[in-house]
């Protein structure tokens, strides 16, 4: 920076800069806050059909989203700007004091352009009869300490100015259409992102110089910065695609069977890597979108750490997926990658799949701690699971999902595809929280249709449930409650079993009864059916009595209609246990107390956290919704008093040591589980809204309901599947 522009330079364009992007913010702000309360809430409460349920919805809200992130664009703008602005103006002062001071010493600093400038002293008028022969009025030291003085100030102030420019170009250039989520209180927090970003690239080009203490450091530095935009930016294209999957190889070769404190600092190492990139891949920079399809492009490369002895070492698409597990990565992005793996997946068929990865490509162990990385869809699904709309498009090909769960026989993948199937047909990321479970869209609901159909096929479709997705298709069955229900209800039972599904009739009775079957004899499947059912019961009892308007009838036609549909969905889970004659031993019953408990604990974190898990997706939409607001939502509600007595293991009335569901292998003590905790909800309901019914006569109209429900189980099952005689 020139110093007369730092010392004469005129900022108050730059201060109405400033002022126009704060009130710029402030209406961003009132914009965001109409598009989240008005436009996107109503369309979610909005009952959609057609078109307008997969195309409009999503249009709203990605374009509430847009607002969002242009508000916390421009208040990013605004405070870099402000930031620059004040420091520039603190640095001219301080340049005009130093040159006042100058002065003062009968010192003259002048600008001699491009960046230069001089100080000289000042001619004596009577130099010429000083016997010292001193021709200045000052001696060089003083002018020597004024031009460093006055160079630190512009160094400073020329870095403030670059890095300004810098981080604004960077921050603009994340979206090419709409805006950059980034966010950032000031210039210097910018700055030293990107830095950062440039430090941990340059290391990880040359990762043979990285000690075990460089990659804590490294390590360190990336957990602080993996979801700052500009960081992940910057550290990927810095590092380039090929150099990004070479400097994993290099890690995972180096650390190969690491163990204690090592082991840990690796595994933190993939986990932040991960995130960091999947920060990075919603930058819409040129430099981003060469480096997106520059790894696609490596999928086919052999990668080999460079002190190895093997000539094959791990192909580029198995690395790629080591760094999928964590973080969510841009939905664009997946569905090019998911393209390109399931072509090449294909190629082996349903039995020979493994062959197609394994091959000689097991050189190196590329996931620490968990499996080894050779099968690249398991990376692969574990991205997608962290991304519900990857997802669905991955899985809404009827044909790819029965292909992918056919080899689940063949190879280790079974979990994480339930994990990606789970976020598919629910709508909620792995790990993830928000406000309310989305509704399901008609092609959330026809893919659990279709898993429901592959699990339901009588010729082994039952044992993709012990292939490590009982948990998941347990997790999916509790979301899919209302749609169930509706399944056994039949015809016009709308008006009990409330539901915002845009395709509530969408599962077919003979699919959902022996799904529930097979998933139940997986014992965190069958915990995820009985909290699912009994949030699900709970939220209607809270919705039905809060509102009579809800259903033209009388209460005692809702109680029975909700309590018999809960012994159905119970009835089919306890008498599949029981067909199946599961061991009856000590570790079997704790296995599934254990599950009850885990399940417990998940739906309990669920609730709180105010998503209903789809179960009671009642929530966004309707007269339903305005229940569940009204009565201060499900963790304080019938439903979330219902999760805490299975969790704390509430006892049977009358019944010693006995508590419910916990005996879930004696049918008859399933049996009086059920009735037991449906007339504990409605007792519950009943007070939370203050509806006088006598007490004994509602538990008997229950009890009869739920034994009638629990007995047509029997008849449901004995027409949809082969039973034991």
């Amino acid at each position: 920076m020139d110093l007369d522009a730092l010392r004469h330079g005129d900022f108050s364009k730059l201060g109405e800069a400033v002022t126009d992007w704060e009130q710029m913010t402030k209406k961003l702000a009132d914009l965001q806050k109409d598009a989240e309360n008005n436009l996107k809430a109503k369309a979610d409460k909005a009952r959609w059909a057609g078109v307008n349920a997969t195309v409009s919805r999503e249009f709203i809200s990605k374009t509430a989203a847009e607002f969002a992130d242009a508000h916390t664009q421009a208040d990013s703008i605004t405070k870099i700007l402000s930031d620059t602005r004040g420091e520039l103006i603190g640095y001219r002062t301080q340049l005009n004091a130093a040159i006042t001071r100058g002065a003062q010493q009968n010192l003259t600093v002048i600008d001699t352009g491009e960046g230069t400038f001089t100080v000289t002293g000042n001619t004596r008028p009577d130099w010429a009869s000083d016997p010292s022969g001193k021709t200045g009025a000052a001696d060089q030291k003083a002018a020597g300490d004024l031009r460093d003085e006055i160079q630190g100030i512009l160094t400073k102030a020329t870095q403030s100015d670059n890095s300004a420019a810098k981080v604004l170009r960077l921050l603009v250039d994340q979206a090419t259409y709409g805006f950059a989520d980034a966010s950032y209180s000031d210039r210097d927090s910018a700055a030293k992102a990107v830095a950062a970003a440039e430090k941990l690239a340059k290391m990880a080009k040359n990762p043979a110089d990285m000690s075990l203490d460089d990659i804590k450091n490294f390590n360190r530095t990336m957990e602080t910065y993996s979801g700052d935009s500009l960081f992940a930016e910057q550290f990927a294209t810095r590092l380039g695609a090929k150099g990004t999957l070479q400097f994993w190889t290099e890690m995972t070769s180096a650390h190969a069977g690491a163990r204690g404190s090592e082991l840990e600092t690796m595994k933190s190492l993939q986990n932040n890597l991960s995130l960091t990139l999947a920060t990075a891949s919603f930058s819409d920079s040129e430099a981003m979108q060469d480096w997106k399809k520059n790894l696609i492009a490596e999928r086919n490369t052999n990668f080999r750490a460079t002190d190895s002895f093997s000539p094959i070492g791990a192909l580029g698409s198995q690395v790629i997926s080591s760094l999928m597990r964590e973080g969510q990565y841009d939905t664009e992005f997946l569905d090019d990658y998911r393209k390109t793996l399931f072509k090449a997946d294909k190629a082996g068929g349903e039995n020979n799949t493994d062959a197609v990865w394994v091959k000689g490509y097991d050189a190196l162990d590329l996931v620490f701690g968990d499996g080894n990385g050779r099968d690249p869809l398991e990376g692969l699904f574990e991205g997608l699971s962290h991304n519900p709309e990857a997802a669905v498009h991955a899985f809404d090909s009827k044909s790819d999902l029965d292909r992918l769960l056919a080899t689940t026989a063949y190879t280790d993948r079974g979990p994480s595809l339930g994990h990606a199937l789970e976020a598919a047909v629910t709508g909620v990321g792995l790990g993830d929280s928000m406000e309310a479970a989305p509704p399901h869209s008609e092609t959330q609901v026809q893919i659990m249709a279709n898993i429901m159909e592959a699990v339901a096929q009588p010729d082994g479709g039952a044992d993709l449930v012990t292939r490590g997705m009982g948990e998941s298709f347990g997790h999916m069955a509790a979301s899919y409650m209302p749609e169930i229900s509706r399944a056994f209800g039949g015809p016009s039972s709308e008006a009990i079993f409330l539901s915002p599904s845009d395709a509530p009739d969408g599962l077919l009775r003979p699919d959902v009864a022996r799904f529930l079957s097979a998933t139940s004899l997986d014992p965190s499947g069958r915990a995820g059916i009985i909290y699912g059912e009994s949030i699900y019961t709970g939220s209607l009892l809270d919705a039905h009595l809060s509102d009579p308007s809800l259903f033209d009838g009388s209460r005692d036609q809702v109680l029975h209609g909700i309590g018999r549909n809960a012994g159905i969905i119970e009835g089919i889970v306890g008498r599949s246990i029981a067909d199946a004659d599961i061991d009856k031993s000590v570790e079997a019953e704790t296995a599934y107390n254990d599950s009850l408990e885990d399940q417990g604990n998940f739906f309990n974190t669920v609730l709180s956290a105010g998503i209903g898990y789809g179960t009671a997706v009642l929530t966004p939409s309707g007269p339903a919704g305005a229940a569940y607001a009204g009565g201060g939502g499900f963790i304080t509600g019938v439903a979330g008093m219902a999760v805490g007595r299975l969790l704390e293991g509430r006892e049977l009335e009358g019944a010693l040591d006995d508590a419910v569901y916990r005996n879930g292998q004696d049918l008859s003590r399933a049996q009086d589980s059920v009735n037991q905790q449906t007339q504990w909800s409605v007792q519950d309901a009943l007070k939370r809204h203050h509806v006088n019914l006598p007490t004994d006569g509602t538990n008997t109209l229950i009890g009869n309901a739920v034994n009638e429900g629990w007995e047509s189980s029997d008849d449901i099952l004995g027409s949809n599947k082969k039973r034991p005689n």
